[in-house]
């Protein structure tokens, strides 16, 4: 079917229309199959079309489709929030529901700011937090998604990510000049006392798949803690198993004042949401937040709770631990072969193959050509990073060592083609 009337804004990695999907495949209209190995960019945590969570949602969707949040409150938006309270720490006991990442971003800085009575918001170099007016501003990972929409709003100030790898230091290091870097900002930009949150990714998304050193998530919960700054982190890509923990904050055992979730959270359904403290939420005044489909949707609350579910009873945690270690391992014996590969990383199954050439300089050129050649050879990745050269792996959480052993192969082989 023509694509003509759709808006040209979207990319297309592929021009693929997929007439079914399962598991980690795609499949068109004449049978072909496509590993996907994107799961919508972290979205298909379960797979695609787990019967479990489709028989929840044909199940919900013969009782109650909508119904909105201001009029009447869904069951399933109630035992949402059960589930979640289970799987989240003691101290977060309150849960808000959207519809996207970007708008559960835009709530998590309207609460800080309500909850704080400050105004500014500290972000880090390469996030990724949406596409909003808001969001955009605290994004700084590529600047096409804020290329001409400025003025963006105010009071959002940028510390240096502990990336090790691109600084070429290594983790003590580069925490300890971060560090140093964001007391420059509290002391130079945006005194504490003007300061609501700190936003982090526990694994840096579009800029790189770089997982923060858990030293720095434990430094910044204490000086988050002395200087009564929120610590927001913003888990839309990295939660909901994705690195082997329900959210990806849990591998520095610290507790966040606001965790962002989506994603992975619906199995491809739009939902979205924030968990915070009741004595936070509790300053949040009725009626100064909201929406029509917040919240309301009981059909993507049962798929979430669905999900939940599954990712429990099915010991998919487990599973992406396991696989994202043999993936990264199969890799990582690619990269003795192929020094191009300049830096193999990850947690669970979010795991990224940097590029860059021999002077250490980043190499796109060789990670779009490795990508052209999987996709046209069915299996599909995703490139990602200020510098567009790192290759993303985000498999769904059922994967296999046999389905890992193929896409793998077919790796190799456009590494073979790409350098040779």
């Amino acid at each position: 079917m023509s694509t003509e009337l759709l808006a040209p804004v979207w990319t297309h990695l592929t021009d693929i229309q997929p007439a079914k999907a399962e598991g980690i495949y795609f499949y068109d209209a004449d049978g072909n199959r496509t590993i996907d190995f994107t799961s919508g960019i972290g979205v298909t945590n379960t797979g695609h079309c787990h019967p479990k969570v489709v028989k929840a949602i044909q199940d919900q969707a013969a009782k109650l489709i909508f119904g909105q949040m201001n009029i009447v409150t869904s069951p399933a938006v109630v035992e949402l929030a059960e589930k979640l309270n289970e799987i989240t720490p003691p101290s977060i006991d309150r849960f808000f529901f959207s519809n996207s990442g970007a708008e559960a971003v835009e709530a998590s800085v309207k609460l800080a700011r309500q909850g704080t009575g400050k105004r500014n918001i500290i972000v880090m170099q390469g996030s990724f937090h949406g596409r909003t007016h808001q969001t955009m501003a605290m994004t700084t990972s590529k600047y096409i998604y804020r290329q001409n929409y400025q003025p963006l709003p105010g009071a959002v100030f940028v510390t240096p990510f502990p990336y090790a790898y691109y600084y070429g230091w290594d983790e003590e290091e580069t925490i300890d000049f971060c560090l140093k870097q964001l007391d420059l900002v509290l002391h130079s930009q945006s005194a504490p006392d003007e300061t609501a949150a700190i936003v982090i990714e526990p694994v840096l998304g579009e800029g790189g798949y770089v997982p923060v050193p858990d030293g720095y998530l434990q430094e910044l919960r204490k000086i988050c803690d002395e200087n009564n700054i929120l610590l927001i982190l913003d888990e839309v890509q990295s939660g909901f198993g994705r690195t082997g923990k329900f959210f990806a904050y849990e591998h520095a055992g610290i507790e966040p004042d606001i965790i962002i979730m989506a994603k992975g959270l619906g199995s491809g359904l739009p939902i979205s949401g924030i968990a915070s403290r009741s004595d936070l939420m509790a300053k949040w005044k009725a009626g100064t937040h909201g929406g029509t489909y917040g919240g309301g949707s009981a059909i993507a609350a049962a798929g979430a709770c669905a999900t939940i579910d599954v990712l429990r009873d099915e010991k998919l945690l487990e599973n992406s631990t396991e696989m994202g270690n043999y993936l990264m391992s199969k890799l990582r014996d690619l990269q003795k072969q192929y020094p191009v590969m300049g830096d193999v990383r990850g947690r669970g199954l979010m795991v990224g193959v940097e590029f860059t050439d021999e002077k250490g300089e980043p190499d796109a050129a060789t990670a779009t050509a490795v990508n052209k050649y999987v996709v046209q050879n069915s299996l599909l990745l995703l490139i990602c990073g200020s510098y567009q050269n790192v290759v993303r792996w985000i498999p769904p959480l059922i994967v296999t060592k046999e389905q890992i052993d193929e896409a793998v192969a077919i790796f190799a082989d456009a590494l073979k083609t790409a350098v040779s």
